[in-house]
Order: structure tokens, then sequence, then C-alpha cells
């Protein structure tokens, strides 16, 4: 009877199906692979992940199994209706990040060392900082590098810092405090909050403030996720709770219009009064006396950034 020889030393793992596989010792996932399992984990959808990655469902599908091939773990779990990764997926989705992230750094590298202040830098902000700082910056870079471009992205702190550790972005300008473990951070200026309340009905003479005076049960927030809301919070000594209305703003403008009928009152960052923001909304600002509630504008960038001339360019602009 004739057998198969084998490498005794050549490791041996088990596929998802439970069959045994011998996995040569050099064998490796590729970037690709990587980057389709990251869109699944993203979307949990396969037909938006294969858009994602313009390519079709079969190709990301068999990406995918031969990457778990390859691992000799299951990392997926699917059928008809759902996806879910795996708990030993979600570990390998968190790495994937950050190998596809250095990756792109080397590419950036080389981009940057032929031709320093150029090209394209993905910036992102929060919603709170975006239409108020972004105009200012892309003035100032295409006036002092006009073969720099700046493409811009507004979305909430926990998905930028994501994307930017996943090298998505370059830099992000983001507020603080907030968790900035492990990326350069530079602090641009301190700003204060502002309450804004409906216009009253007689003109009165503006006044400062205690922040220890406001009536909580009448503050407005933005809903979860936005860092304008928990500066709210923590301005106010509160604990993390909803509105007492039970209403939420998506959005600064409509916080305004919720402050506007009269449904409370809320605070504002000082860069929004200052701005003309509020030129046409029926509201009073009005400034705190000591302790006055404030807020920090960071931009930051991962520690390996390539791209450290352009990271203090914007941040000469921003000041």
């Amino acid at each position: 009877m004739m057998t198969e020889k084998t490498d005794k030393h050549a490791p041996s793992r088990r596929a998802p199906s439970g069959r045994a596989l011998f996995v040569p010792a050099g064998a490796l996932p590729s970037l690709r692979q990587l980057s389709y399992l990251v869109a699944v984990a993203e979307r949990l959808n396969f037909t938006q992940a294969a858009q994602d990655c313009f390519v079709t469902q079969s190709t990301l599908s068999s990406g995918l199994k031969e990457l778990e091939r390859t691992l000799g773990a299951a990392l997926v779990e699917r059928d008809r209706r759902h996806v879910l990764l795996t708990p030993l997926g979600r570990k390998v989705v968190e790495r994937s990040r950050e190998l596809l992230g250095a990756a792109r750094d080397l590419v950036a590298i080389v981009r940057a060392a032929a031709a320093p202040m150029t090209g394209m830098i993905r910036l992102g902000a929060i919603p709170t900082i975006a239409p108020f700082m972004l105009p200012q910056l892309v003035r100032g870079a295409r006036a002092r590098h006009s073969e720099l471009k700046l493409a811009l992205r507004e979305d909430r702190t926990a998905t930028l810092l994501e994307r930017l550790r996943a090298a998505e972005l370059d830099f992000a300008l983001i507020a603080l405090p907030y968790d900035t473990t492990g990326l350069l951070v530079r602090e641009l200026f301190v700003e204060e909050l502002w309450l804004i309340a409906r216009m009253p009905e007689k003109p009165r003479e503006p006044r400062r403030l205690k922040i220890s005076g406001l009536d909580t049960e009448r503050l407005l927030l933005l809903e979860e996720g936005h860092c304008l809301r928990e500066h709210t919070l923590e301005a106010c000594g509160l604990a993390e709770r909803a509105n007492a209305s039970g209403i939420e703003a998506t959005s600064l403008v409509t916080l305004v219009q919720m402050v506007e009928s009269g449904l409370g009152e809320a605070l504002l960052p000082q860069m929004a009064i200052d701005s003309g923001f509020l030129a046409r909304a029926a509201v009073l600002p009005q400034r705190f006396a000591p302790p006055v509630p404030r807020r920090t504008i960071a931009l930051v960038a991962r520690q390996s950034t390539t791209r450290m001339a352009e990271f203090e360019l914007l941040a000469a602009l921003s000041v």
C-alpha cells in the first residue's frame, strides 16, 4: 500500500470545516484578503463589502475562504440572513487594520520623499469643528502649496480615530478631552462653551451665568457619539443620560432649532458663535462666569506619520 509522505515539521491546522490542513511554513495572508475581511467587518454584508472593494461578491467570498484556509481558523460566520465575526475574527480584524495602515504608510513614505508638500492629504474633522475651521484650512493650504490637495471627511470622533489608526485618514481635528492613546497629538487652542437660550420677548442686558446655576432638566444635548455631548455633561457635572424630554439633536443646526422652539437650552462652542452661525437664529448666546466650561481643539496623527511637514503646516494654519 502506498502512503502519501508529509513533512512532520510542517504545521498542521484545522480548517473551519474541521478537516486537517497542512499549511506551508511560509504561507501568509495577502493584504487584499485582509482588506476583504475589514470590509466585511465594517458592513456585515457581503454585497456591500464587495462594492467597497470594487470586486464581485464571489471574488470577495473566495478571498475570505482562502484567508481562513491560510490561517486555519474560522473568522466569519455567515448564513442567508446574517453575517457575524467570530471572537477570533474580531481580533484578526483589529490586527488587519494595523497591517493595512502600515502598508499605506509605506506607500506614503516613498511618495512624500519623492515630492513633499504635494498630493492628497486626507483630513477628518468632527461636525462641531468642520464647518468653522475647514474652509480656512483649505484656503490657507492652497495659497501656500498649490499642489497640496485636501480630501475632507466629517464624522464623529470615534470613527475618525479608527480611520486614522487604519491609515484611511492622515490627520484629524478633534476636541479634547478624548482618549488619544498611541497617537501624535498637537493641542492648537482652547475655546469656551457658551449657553444659548431662546431669545426673550423683552431685551435684557447680557450677563455672565454660572455653570452651577443651570437648570439641567432643560439642558438639550446632541445624540450619543458627539463629543460636545460629553463635554456638556462633564461641564455640568452630570453623568451620561438622555435628554429629559427624550429628544436629542443630530447636528448643531437641529440643536439651535430646538432651542429656538423653546424646548430648552444648550451649550455651543465659541467658534460657532464667532462664525456668525447664529446670525438668523432667534437665540441669545451668553458667556459663563468662571469656572468657564472649555474644550481643547487638537490636530492628531499617527505616531508613524510620514507627513510631518504637512502636519506642521495644518497646525500653523489652525491657530
